[in-house]
């Protein structure tokens, strides 16, 4: 049955590893994943996470601990006797939890460490304009995303990528590189680097976690090409946004204009029909899907043919 694992992870970017962990035949003893989540008008109604669903289906035990010190997990956790946990975009880890396997735990990182550490790697590397990111597998320690290096493995990001793109990008190779990883750890065969001798281009870029008035869009102080890759980097969740008429609009997609006046940044410019473009701190964007608070996102054609926006800003 080969070396007993524990899988932790959450979120459909950690389901592709567990998939081919199975269907690869690999001895996955247990699944940790977050409690499940009240959900629904009156939160009477609880989601299960994508992880867990998988894990259920395949009949894998499924750990959801409220608390990663509470004994009883621990005590739970211990009398699967590991030899390895793999972590897939779950949280961070007590040491009393990652220092258990006799193999230790290791993770998987969507991006080139130390480059991104943080909750949010794709989007900002996406924000940032960067042409390259890629995935790391790490042996976790005491710090987020400290670790020593055992893997890496870049892709490009396109002119036209957005977060979606990027992150099934990502999840596909880190699939290939975690069971990579899992093969030569059992096998014995890993170097692990410390992250402080990797070399690295320019400073080093934190991915924190992204909140709401994180993905404001701030006309005034982004240049149009900011704007593209601020739009593309959270689209399309958890989206940025702006106000029109004291309402919130999220903005999907947008294009760099040809188009160049001195107008105020946030300044709109539209013919009501076909389209609609916003004044940057340089340039101008045109807008191309979006969505206004209490409506469903549409493309720019349909949106102008049920409003009427005057010459005006956003904010």
């Amino acid at each position: 049955m080969g070396i007993r694992i524990i899988y932790m992870g959450t979120p459909d970017f950690a389901v592709e590893p567990l998939r081919r962990l199975v269907e690869g035949g690999y001895n996955i003893v247990a699944v940790v994943t977050m409690p499940d989540k009240p959900i629904g008008r009156h939160h009477d109604v609880l989601q299960q996470s994508p992880v867990k669903q998988f894990a259920v289906a395949h009949g894998i035990p499924v750990l959801q601990p409220e608390r990663l010190k509470d004994e009883t997990f621990l005590e739970e956790l211990r009398s699967y006797q590991a030899d390895l946990q793999v972590v897939v975009a779950f949280r961070m880890l007590p040491e009393v939890v990652w220092a258990m396997p006799r193999l230790g735990t290791f993770n998987l990182h969507a991006a080139l460490l130390p480059q991104y550490r943080g909750a949010a790697p794709i989007n900002w590397a996406i924000i940032n304009g960067d042409k390259e990111t890629g995935i790391t597998t790490f042996f976790l320690d005491h710090d987020i995303d400290t670790g020593q290096v055992i893997y890496r493995e870049s892709v490009p990001i396109y002119d036209d990528d957005d977060v979606e793109t990027v992150h099934d990008r990502l999840m596909l190779l880190g699939a290939d590189l975690v069971l990579k990883t899992v093969d030569d750890v059992e096998r014995g065969i890993v170097s692990p680097i410390p992250q402080s001798e990797l070399t690295v281009d320019g400073p080093l870029r934190p991915a924190p976690k992204i909140f709401k008035e994180t993905c404001q869009i701030r006309w005034e102080e982004l240049t149009a090409r900011e704007v593209y890759n601020f739009v593309r980097g959270l689209s399309p969740y958890p989206a940025a946004w702006t106000t029109l008429d004291g309402n919130m609009l999220k903005i999907y997609k947008v294009a760099l204009s040809a188009h160049s006046s001195n107008h105020a940044p946030g300044t709109i410019e539209t013919d009501g029909k076909k389209y609609l473009r916003i004044a940057c701190r340089e340039g101008w964007v045109d807008v191309l899907s979006l969505q206004l608070a209490g409506k469903k996102r549409m493309n720019v054609e349909d949106f102008l043919r049920g409003a009427h926006i005057a010459q005006e800003c956003v904010k």
